[in-house]
Formats: structure tokens, sequence, C-alpha cells
């Protein structure tokens, strides 16, 4: 567990290093806030195509493997990246390493693999902790050496850094990390291969609420990444910021979500339960993001964004949790993937449908729909709460026995 979280830390910095700048780097292209969000989405686009694959594969031939191959793409990609003089150029460097992300799936099964059902949260926010991190140093470096200014920002030196990142992040999983999937387990699972996948696809459905627990994950990012995809583009025109501050905010809501998710998900797990928490992340997200296009300082903004970093933090872990604890030992590569299956595709909803609101209805509206957006997934998890909270771990439920 603790070489799985550095690997992913390294990873996640260089994934971090990419995202605030992106924005930018598009419109160096002439690219409209509509064009941006297609840019964001396209990532996630092909990692949506590629994710149910990369679980099954981490079900039949192991995790570690998967997370090599996965990183050894990613490095190209990154290369590719910044290699980038042509929007078309941006569009396919990012596709190709959206095909490559199969490290975030194969990771989260790992946790699933080597955690007990009482300790699942805390291990999912472990996990969420390194996305974190990632997002602490990675932001902030790249700011750096992009620089404040959005006109003439340097892009290829914080490509070229990801790509070095993640080349670091593969000799470390080739050198220390371990399989943790048993041989028993994957013999298993090669026996039934030749059943079809979209059988499996609906044989891990089968679970207790496993569906809308993957729906409220998909609201639940698109909300999020509507704020990702277009925040630099509304910080340029609310305050004349460039990738040197937007990087600093990021690195804060890193700060601020590895706080939350390494130090606190554990311990509300196991006080409130998991559904407690997806109903409070839920309300969390919706005020903060709903605070953005009030924020005419940066001192509110920073709260603002403070808010729907915890809520965010919270939610995400603990609605991986609850996916997790519904599906035998056997299924949860396959189920996880397909939840990141899920997410990845609302990283694709969630920036175009920004994009084009920020476009066409002006810069606030992305945050109206996002709020409106984790406004109805408490809400609905409030109305099916009592059904939920009837499938925790014992050790939610029973907090207050003896």
């Amino acid at each position: 567990m603790p070489i799985l979280f550095l690997i992913v830390v390294v990873d996640l910095i260089g994934f971090g290093i990419i995202i605030p700048l992106l924005p930018f780097y598009a419109e160096s292209f002439d690219a409209d806030p509509a064009t941006v969000g297609l840019i964001m989405a396209t990532y996630s686009m092909t990692q949506f195509l590629a994710a149910p694959y990369w679980g099954q594969l981490s079900d039949r031939i192991g995790r570690r493997p998967t997370l090599l191959v996965s990183l050894a793409g990613s490095a190209v990609a990154y290369l590719w990246l910044g290699f980038a003089d042509e929007l078309w150029i941006l569009f396919a460097a990012r596709a190709f390493g959206g095909l490559m992300a199969g490290n975030i799936s194969a990771a989260f099964a790992y946790v699933a693999d080597v955690t007990t059902p009482e300790n699942r949260a805390r291990g999912m926010g472990v996990i969420g902790a390194a996305f974190g991190l990632g997002f602490i140093i990675g932001p902030a470096v790249g700011g750096i050496l992009a620089g404040p200014d959005p006109i003439n920002a340097d892009y290829q030196s914080p490509a070229f850094a990801a790509a070095g990142l993640s080349a670091v992040a593969l000799v470390l999983g080739i050198v220390f990390l371990k399989e943790s999937l048993s041989q028993e387990i994957r013999d298993r699972l090669n026996a039934r291969a030749s059943e079809g996948r979209v059988a499996q696809f609906r044989r891990s459905l089968n679970y207790p609420n496993l569906r809308f627990l993957i729906l409220m994950s998909f609201l639940a990012t698109v909300a999020f990444a509507g704020l990702e995809a277009t925040f630099a583009m509304w910080s340029r025109r609310q305050f004349g910021w460039g990738p040197e501050q937007n990087g600093y905010l990021f690195a804060f809501v890193g700060i601020l979500g590895a706080f939350v998710q390494g130090g606190l998900v554990g311990r509300l797990a196991r006080r409130f339960g998991e559904t407690r928490l997806i109903i409070q992340g839920a309300g969390a997200l919706s005020l903060g993001v709903l605070l953005i296009p009030f924020a005419e300082t940066w001192p509110v903004l920073v709260i603002a964004m403070a808010v729907a970093a915890y809520g965010f933090s919270i939610i995400s872990p603990a609605l991986n949790s609850a996916i997790s604890l519904r599906v035998d030992e056997e299924n949860q590569g396959m189920v996880m993937g397909v939840t990141r299956s899920a997410t990845t595709l609302a990283r694709v909803a969630g920036p175009a449908l920004a994009g084009l609101l920020f476009a066409v209805m002006g810069k606030d509206w992305p945050y109206y729909a996002g709020a409106a957006s984790m406004a109805t997934v408490m809400v609905l998890v409030w109305h099916r709460k009592t059904e939920l909270r009837d499938k925790e771990q014992p050790a939610a439920k029973n907090v207050n026995e003896p």
C-alpha cells in the first residue's frame, strides 16, 4: 500500500502539472471556450472507452502489469503533448493519453484487494489523498514552469516534466510494486474468460443499489469536471489571472483534498457511514460551486473553492467505498473499471457542457449548472438513505453501540 501511494502521487503530480494549463494552451491556438471544453473532454472520452478493458485486464493478468503499461503510455502521451504546435495535435495527444489512463482503476482495484470491508473507505481515502498531493505539487510546478502571463506562457516545459514524472512512477512500479491479486482468483477469472464482456458487465451491476451509486458518482464528477475545465478561463476574465496564479489556487485545493481524504474520510466513514458522507459532500460541493460566480475578490474565491474541494474530497471516496462494499472480490476490478468508465464519461459531459454554457450563456453558468447537479444528488441520496445504509459496513451502522 505505501508504494502504491507513492506511485500514484508521482504520476498524479504529472497529471496535476497539465490540468490548469490546458485551457491556456488551447486558447494559444485561438480555441474558443466551447472548443476548450471539447479538448478537456477528449482525454476523458478515450479514457471512458478504454477503462472497462483496463479493469478487466487487471482482473486477468493482475494489477501490477496493468499499472506499468498504463504508466509507460502516459509518459509517451505527455511527450507528444509537449511537441504540439497545432490544435489537432493537442487533441490527438490528449486522446492517446486517455486511452493509456488505466492506472487509476487498477489502483482502486489494488486497494480493494488489500483492504478489509471495515477499512475500505480509509483505503479509498488514501488513494484520494494521493490525488490531493498530486494536485498540491503539480499545479504549482506547472504554473511556475509556464509563468504568470497567459499570452506568452511556456507550455513545453510542464509537458516534458509530466512525462518525466510518469517515467519515474514506472520505474518505481517495476522495482518495488508487488502484485495484489492472488493467483487463485486470477485462475478462476481466466477460467470463465469465455463469458462475454457484456454478460460480465451486466452481472457486475446486479448488486443492490450499484447502478444508483454509479449514477451519483457520474453527477458529482460532472459538477467538479465542469469547474476544472472552465475555471482558468473564468479567472482570466474575472481577475486577469494566468497559469501561475491558477496553479497556486489548484495547489491549495490539493492541500485541502489531501488533508480531508488522507486524514478525515476513514474516521468520518466509521462514525457516520458512507451514505451520510455522500449527502454531506454533495451539499458542500453544491454550495462551493454556487459561490464562485459571486466571488468579486480573491479571498471570497478561495473560500468558495475550499468549500467545493471539501465536498468533492468527501463524496468521491465515500461513493467509491459504498460501491466497492457491494461487490465480491472476484469482480472488484471489473466493477471499479465500470465505475471509472462512468466518472470518465462524466469528465466528457462535464467539460463539454460547461464549455458550451460558458460560450453561449456566459462565464458564470457552468457553476450554476454544477450547483444544481449536486443539489440533485443530495436530494436523491437523502430519499434513499435508509435503503443505502442497510448495506453499509457494520462498523458504520453500529458506531453508537457499546
